[in-house]
């Protein structure tokens, strides 16, 4: 048959019946081992989750260590009680904002409240023994001694909470720039079959080199939904870890798809489209508002150079 020799269509023929033989044994195994996989992260994510290692704020110290960090928040808390200041930790406002800004330690409160105590009354202390006992001789009079003291009071009471809100901020920054990428593929993953779970876990892998922080945010998202009971508390976690406006909206929409039966694909879509159209609008606000950013720089770079240019020539002349 075609010419071909018929010892050699056998051979042919139990060459491709071998290799479908083999396939058919080793698809099962693959689909194992790509479950095995996925289970693997999320156990990974939700350990990291439980051991406080996240963003890099816990190393993996030995056991000594971790008992005298341990013996030192215990000094802290027996402090604030004893100002009567052990009432703000269980502040959910200052929970969240530490979350935030990454501080997701289970100590982290306490750190950050000893921090703005002892700041707050540790740094006048050594700002009012410089100006009144170290140097005597501080030329100025009893008043601005006074605001100086004062001045420092502000600042150590108010340093530790402008860094966290800094922190907050620039870390929602680096969620909100990877966001939009990672709906989108989010919709790619749903409308490809694959579950909320299933999305979750392909967008954790596929961002990670890009925001480390969203995937890192994914990954915990992912694993409280396998590990949660309640799945809209997984959703509502997600949205207070990040406090984003558009991952509030995510939550949302996934909560009321799940609540009222509608499509997610459909509704992630049209949540997409809306992402879409806000990154548009920043962009034209931004480049509208170039014309009045660049008029400083145009007056002190740009005009004295065309003057020296336009009217330099005249002048070397008229001076000659």
């Amino acid at each position: 048959m075609f010419g071909i020799p018929v010892p050699t269509l056998i051979v042919i023929m139990a060459s491709a019946g071998a290799l479908i033989t083999v396939a058919a044994i080793a698809l099962p195994f693959l689909s194992r081992m790509g479950q095995a996989s996925r289970h693997k992260m999320v156990t990974r994510t939700r350990e990291q989750l439980s051991h406080q290692q996240l963003d890099g704020l816990q190393s993996k110290g030995s056991t000594i260590r971790q008992r005298k960090s341990q013996g030192r928040v215990e000094l802290m808390k027996k402090i604030l009680a004893a100002l009567k200041l052990d009432e703000a930790l269980s502040s959910k406002n200052l929970k969240a904002s530490l979350a935030q800004a990454g501080y997701r330690s289970q100590n982290a409160l306490v750190i950050y409240i000893f921090a703005r105590v002892a700041l707050g009354l540790g740094l006048p202390a050594l700002t009012a023994f410089i100006i009144f006992v170290a140097w005597k001789e501080f030329p100025h009079p009893m008043s601005t001694k006074a605001l100086i003291v004062a001045g420092s009071f502000a600042i150590g009471y108010y340093l530790p909470s402008t860094i966290i809100k800094n922190g907050a901020q620039k870390r929602q920054k680096d969620l909100n720039s990877g966001f939009a990428d990672a709906l989108d593929l989010m919709v790619i993953c749903v409308e490809g079959g694959l579950s909320v779970e299933g999305a979750f876990d392909r967008v954790t892998d596929e961002i990670g080199d890009k925001s480390p922080t969203l995937a890192q945010e994914f990954g915990i998202t992912s694993a409280e939904l396998a590990y949660l009971g309640d799945r809209h508390k997984a959703y509502s976690n997600f949205a207070d870890r990040t406090g984003l406006p558009a991952v509030k909206s995510l939550a949302t929409t996934l909560v009321q798809s799940e609540k009222y039966g509608t499509p997610v694909g459909q509704a992630l879509k049209v949540l997409s489209l809306e992402r879409r159209q806000d990154r548009m609008a920043a962009a034209e606000k931004k480049g509208a508002s170039l014309p009045a950013l660049l008029t400083v720089p145009m007056i002190l770079f740009f005009l004295p150079p065309l003057f020296l240019v336009v009217i330099g020539p005249a002048a070397i002349q008229i001076g000659n």
